[in-house]
């Protein structure tokens, strides 16, 4: 069984998928549920795994709608 990342781990995969354009912007993200399955976590860490990255300007929340990739001149 594969031990789960840390939470910089986490953060450092995600920002590297975004700069990969695995998810580029514009894009919506996969449910919390889906990137917990994958990363082996729980969804409490994927949620404040995309909040960092809301502070940080790189995904923006869109009640209602989901999670999606900043585009260019939201960042």
């Amino acid at each position: 069984m594969p031990i789960p990342p840390t939470m910089e781990e986490l953060i450092n995969d995600l920002v590297a998928r975004i700069e990969r354009q695995e998810f580029p912007p514009g894009s919506q993200l996969p449910s919390g549920r889906e990137l917990a399955n994958h990363y082996g976590v729980s969804p409490a860490t994927i949620q404040r795994a995309t909040a960092t990255l809301r502070r940080r300007g790189l995904l923006v929340g869109r009640p209602g709608r989901g999670v999606f990739v900043a585009e260019k001149q939201e960042r």
